[in-house]
């Protein structure tokens, strides 16, 4: 590959000027009306006066990370492109061939910083401090930053040395999480998983919630009034809430299951399939000389095992004897299915719940398995499990795979809570096990997911009130997520009830 005067290969720089049409005045891609929670947020944090800290913004991959960067560039450029045209910087850091060969230079330890001196002589036609001082500075949107070496260092020094705003977006916990280290006070951290059902509800038409908190606002989780609020806060959106939550359940929350609403399951479920976690498999997993070690069939095995064993703690053990049972030839060790449980979590895919470390001395479980999106586990094992209580009620067959399906629901969506930690606790010769237990600061937060029809409101709280009554846990109250916004009949008052569909609404 040619390099250029500037010390760019020239088919990186034919890479960056087709990536940015802006530059020349010319539009980039169509993109879709529908736009995320985060989207006013952060345009607000990248065109705000002051500089605030640059925004780290995670998630699975096909979840809107990319989109939602076209969608912020497209409205700086549609209000004012004379002022923005030359001042928006976007790099896809992910597997086109020029960029994986400038990443593997002898300089390719410093690739941002190259880049963006490129940028500079040859876009700004300034520094980018000078650029700042005239009144707009640049902005830097740089996508799938982890597969980078230091990136958080680079960035780190982009920062203290200029001043820009800057947006990071990837698809890998750990590498992501590994970067952020060295920016400590200068990021913000936001995580984008599958579509809410305020989102659903937007995007497939069915009506309007609003939030029930401002965006990026610390939830006062450790508030039993916040709960009861949140529980009545669903009820009365109840007439868009049950249709969304009905379109979550037939469809899932990835926004390419919903762009095409006509289109009939059948046809999503492989393409989601092939999307999302062939491509995890393929490429976010196997990347580098470790990564071309691991083996694409038995990741591919794990993953399904994820999806059949989703709400559930099973261990390496019984997983591995699956493996080999399933796998001719197979001699795969429980070391070996532990490390790839891992590997699947860092793709934020699945989010491993660990047991609570309070109460037991030694470990008597294993991490709790919860999906990023049902409509994964459909996709790949090609059944389906109906959450809907009205459908779920016609398959009555299938009310424990729900009960299942509905716990990792529930956990998927309260480990990302911002200022929280969730665990689980396995039964112990003297206490029940609790299905989840949310912690923040001293306090503990028990939640029981009984998705049936009758809740018996003392033997299927046991776990719950046993918890509370342990003082050294700070338990202020319990959480019972239910299939139904009835509250059951005899419910100690310490114990919030809420419907499955009304605590989907906390984000």
């Amino acid at each position: 590959m040619a390099a250029a005067a500037n010390g760019l290969p020239a088919g990186v720089e034919a890479v960056l000027r087709s990536s940015n049409p802006w530059w020349d005045s010319k539009p980039g891609r169509p993109v879709p009306p529908f736009k995320r929670w985060p989207f006013d947020l952060i345009i607000r944090r990248l065109t705000d006066e002051s500089r605030l800290p640059a925004v780290v913004l995670r998630g699975p991959r096909q979840v809107g990370k990319t989109t939602l960067q076209e969608q912020i560039i497209d409205q700086l450029i549609t209000s004012d492109a004379d002022r923005w045209s030359k001042r928006i910087l976007r790099v896809q850091f992910d597997d086109l061939p020029s960029l994986r060969t400038l990443v593997r230079a002898p300089s390719g330890q410093e690739v941002i910083l190259r880049v963006t001196r490129w940028y500079e002589a040859n876009i700004l036609g300034s520094t980018l401090n000078e650029t700042a001082r005239a009144g707009t500075p640049a902005i830097l949107l740089l996508d799938e930053v982890q597969n980078l070496p230091d990136w958080g260092v680079q960035i780190k020094s982009l920062w203290d040395t200029y001043d820009v705003r800057v947006l990071v977006t990837g698809s890998s916990a750990l590498r992501l999480r590994r970067g952020e280290d060295s920016l400590a006070g200068r990021l913000t951290s936001l995580e984008l998983g599958p579509l809410t059902l305020r989102e659903i509800a937007g995007i497939d038409g069915i009506g309007t919630i609003p939030p029930l908190a401002a965006v990026g606002a610390t939830l006062p989780l450790v508030r039993k009034e916040f709960w009861e609020s949140l529980r009545a806060f669903g009820l009365s959106h109840q007439a868009v809430r049950d249709p969304a939550f009905a379109r979550f359940d037939e469809r899932g929350g990835y926004p390419m299951s919903h762009l095409g609403a006509a289109t009939p399951w059948d046809t999503v479920a492989p393409l989601l399939y092939e999307a999302i976690v062939k491509r995890a498999i393929q490429h976010d997993l196997r990347l580098g000389e470790r990564g071309r070690r691991r083996d694409p069939q038995l990741l591919a095995e794990v993953f399904r095992l994820c999806c059949k064993y989703a709400g559930q703690a099973p261990g390496p053990t019984t997983l591995a004897r699956e493996i080999r049972a399933s796998v001719p030839g197979s001699t795969v060790s429980t070391l070996a299915v532990g490390r790839y449980l891992q590997f699947f979590d860092e793709t934020l895919l699945v989010r491993l719940v660990q047991q609570a470390g309070f109460r037991l001395k030694k470990r008597r479980g294993y991490p709790k398995i919860t999906l990023c999106d049902p409509a994964l586990r459909a996709a790949t094992l090609q059944e389906r499990v109906p959450l809907t209580p009205e459908v779920l009620e016609a398959h009555r067959e299938l009310a424990d795979l729900a009960g299942f399906l509905a716990e990792s629901v529930v956990g998927y969506l309260l480990i990302g809570l911002v200022g929280a930690d969730l665990n689980w606790l396995p039964r112990t010769t003297k206490d029940p096990e609790v299905d989840f237990v949310l912690s923040a600061g001293a306090h503990h937060i028990p939640i029981e997911v009984k998705y049936r029809r009758n809740i018996n409101s003392l033997s299927d709280t046991l776990g719950l009130r046993t918890f509370l009554d342990r003082g050294a846990y700070s338990a202020p109250f319990a959480i019972l997520v239910t299939k139904e916004d009835e509250r059951p009949a005899g419910l100690d008052d310490r114990i919030v009830d809420i419907s499955l569909r009304s605590l989907m609404l906390i984000r």
